[in-house]
């Protein structure tokens, strides 16, 4: 066998260590991952419920991981930041690349700061109705919520 060196057993035995050690690093930080966090920014109209009757929304580096979400009258809506990127959210909508705040009437106002991987509840939304939250800072991040 010319050109290949054999183990020796000391090398094995620190290959199948380092191996282990990641092994078990893994495991660890998968049992550690919040659940509910989103693997992939799919774009679907989803919604993920909420322990209040309420809902999530997860926000990623530029947009909301969903650009819709339902309500029932008289939730909230619980908003979270996964990334270390910040937004400021408000009512209103980006169109046509340009930021038109404004606020529904029934909707409660919304001025809320991220600072990255923190967590914000919106509302309640006492009113039935379709509302629209913009992030000031990236164009085109918009999430119509919608009361029912």
């Amino acid at each position: 066998m010319r050109g290949y060196k054999v183990m020796n057993y000391k090398q094995l035995r620190m290959l199948v260590t380092v191996l282990a050690i990641l092994a078990l690093g893994s495991i660890l930080l998968a049992a550690c991952a919040r659940p509910g966090t989103p693997e992939a920014n799919t774009g679907a109209s989803t919604s993920s419920s909420g322990s209040s009757g309420g809902a999530t929304v997860h926000l990623g580096l530029n947009n909301f991981l969903q650009s819709s979400v339902s309500l029932s009258k008289g939730s909230k809506l619980t908003l979270i930041d996964d990334v270390q990127v910040e937004h400021i959210i408000m009512n209103g909508s980006w169109v046509n690349g340009n930021a038109q705040p404004a606020k529904e009437p029934g909707a409660p106002t919304v001025n809320v700061t991220f600072l990255g991987g923190d967590t914000q509840d919106i509302g309640p939304f006492n009113t039935a109705g379709t509302f629209h939250l913009y992030c000031t800072i990236h164009s085109g991040m918009n999430l119509t919520v919608i009361v029912k």
